[in-house]
């Protein structure tokens, strides 16, 4: 599949319906460049809906996830963009409390 080594949360809202372009360019002003192998995450507004574009060195891939009850654990907008560790962004997309994942799956916060 696609490798990633490293991903970056994005805290304002993106429009879900942007394309690879739209979102692309929101990655190169909110985070200065779209860097190979990296993975950038997007939240709608009310946090129920992601978009991940991802650079695998080649092209862009742009994925979408949608939670049909709940929403996505998301900084708030005026909080700083962060960066995720792979544990963190896999409970992410299946909409966990991601902020209590450690490194190699460790419970850092309750």
């Amino acid at each position: 599949m696609i490798r990633i080594d490293a991903a970056w949360l994005a805290t304002a809202p993106l429009d879900m319906r942007a394309g690879t372009d739209t979102a692309l360019a929101r990655v190169v002003a909110v985070f200065g460049a779209a860097h190979p192998h990296t993975a950038y995450l997007f939240a709608n507004k009310r946090a129920n809906r992601i978009k991940i574009l991802v650079h695998d060195g080649i092209g862009i891939w742009l994925a979408a996830r949608r939670l049909h009850q709940g929403k996505f654990i998301w900084p708030s907008a005026d909080s700083a963009n962060c960066g995720l560790e792979r544990a963190q962004l896999d409970a992410l997309v299946l909409g966990l409390p991601w902020q209590r994942m450690g490194e190699a799956g460790i419970i850092t916060l309750v």
